[in-house]
């Protein structure tokens, strides 16, 4: 009887998550594509493919849009997606897929046209006050089940085209999840559940039962905000699962100076909010930080704990990026590392410019562009690549072997 083909996220024999495909340790070498880059196959194949090639990368990651794959309710469309595939194989080359659904970047941009047009039946989140946002609700019932539908049909697509191939290690569920401008929803329907009880999962998580702002005081909106989010994306990742097990990873836009809700996107899945993910969303096999902040240690060292497998599946375009993906690698076991942008790591004739015109103005290049960013970070998959095995071999010991290069 032939092997049963298996990608999954688990512990290795010295207790460390680490992604397997087939059973062999997989080290994720990624780069993230711009929003827009994989919505045209012949830009695909002019502008992007030819020069990740340079990059040593080994895995690509790209969106997967639900208006362009629904664009009449009911009926699907996976020709993009399939020629994605079709085309990454040719490359040899893995992909990650991102689920843009519901929310991508705290917004409903991505959504069909058809939900964009019924806001009766998708109804959005509102604002303090009663203003109508662009975002829709997370309690908004009929339009979770209408993206987990859609979400289940993709990935049963999915496991149709690649289960034997594996071209296709993780998929990420809907992207930098939360609200924006505001700390929570104030929607009629949010209304009332926040001037309710806490639901009693939570009760038994955290022991106390009470409103949300009797147990969670200062931040019981954005708790409130963590709760809905995470109780959408595992109705949505678990029908996704039911279709074809492939591990799944939700992203998070980081909370920064002034830390308030709303000026990142409230109740995604950052540190903070991490046991109300971590307790309702248990489809989701990682918690993943998109790192543009300065602190990458204190940010590793957040979400590399209570067996959550470190991936950074966004970091910042610049030289210090390339140090820092051995910083992940090395001290923490990631899984896995993805600059956003890949395609314009390489130097073309628009940077040439960029960067003679930073020059006249005195501002220092290598800070404030990515110019140079390609050819480090070259390198550093070049390193990284051929040390593979010693990495599995040591990896999370802090012991240490020469290698010679």
């Amino acid at each position: 009887m032939p092997m049963k083909k298996t990608i999954e996220i688990k512990k290795d024999e010295k207790g460390f998550g680490t992604l397997y495909v087939n059973d062999e340790p997989f080290l994720i070498l990624g780069g993230e594509l711009h929003n827009s880059s994989s919505s045209n196959l012949q830009y695909m194949e002019k502008q992007v493919w030819p020069r990740l090639k340079e990059l040593n990368l080994n895995t690509v990651l790209l969106p997967v849009a639900w208006e362009n794959i629904e664009k009449e309710e009911g009926v699907y469309d996976f020709s993009l997606l399939e020629e994605l595939i079709f085309q990454a194989r040719r490359e040899k080359m893995k992909l990650i897929l991102l689920w843009f659904g519901l929310w991508k970047n705290g917004e409903s941009t991505y959504v069909p046209g058809w939900v964009k047009r019924d806001s009766g039946r998708f109804f959005r989140a509102r604002y303090k006050g009663g203003e109508l946002s662009q975002t829709i609700s997370p309690l908004c019932k009929n339009a979770v089940k209408a993206d987990a539908r859609a979400f289940t049909v993709f990935m049963k697509k999915l496991k149709d085209i690649d289960a034997e191939s594996q071209t296709v290690l993780m998929v990420q569920v809907e992207n930098e999840i939360g609200f924006l401008k505001s700390d929570r929803d104030y929607s009629k329907e949010a209304e009332k559940q926040f001037r309710s009880n806490i639901p009693e999962e939570l009760e038994k998580i955290y022991g106390i039962s009470g409103t949300w702002s009797e147990v969670f005081q200062s931040d019981a909106a954005e708790m409130f905000m963590a709760w809905n989010y995470a109780q959408a994306v595992e109705y949505i990742a678990a029908a996704g699962k039911r279709a074809y097990e492939l591990p799944m990873y939700v992203n998070a836009w980081l909370n920064q100076f002034p830390d308030r809700p709303g000026n990142y996107p409230s109740g995604g899945p950052i540190a903070r909010n991490k046991k109300i993910w971590r307790n309702i969303a248990k489809s989701i096999d990682v918690f993943a930080p998109d790192i543009y902040l300065s602190d990458f240690e204190g940010v590793c060292k957040e979400y590399a704990t209570e067996g959550n497998p470190l991936f950074i599946p966004e970091a910042r375009r610049d030289p210090v990026t390339a140090s820092n993906a051995f910083y992940a690698f090395g001290k923490y076991g990631a899984i896995g590392f993805s600059p956003f942008g890949i395609e314009g790591l390489m130097e073309d004739t628009r940077q040439k410019q960029d960067k003679e015109l930073l020059e006249q103005l005195q501002i220092d290049v290598l800070a404030f562009t990515s110019i140079e960013t390609g050819k480090y970070l070259k390198e550093t998959y070049k390193i990284l690549k051929n040390m593979q095995k010693l990495y599995f071999r040591f990896k999370g010991t802090r012991k240490y072997t020469c290698i010679y290069v």
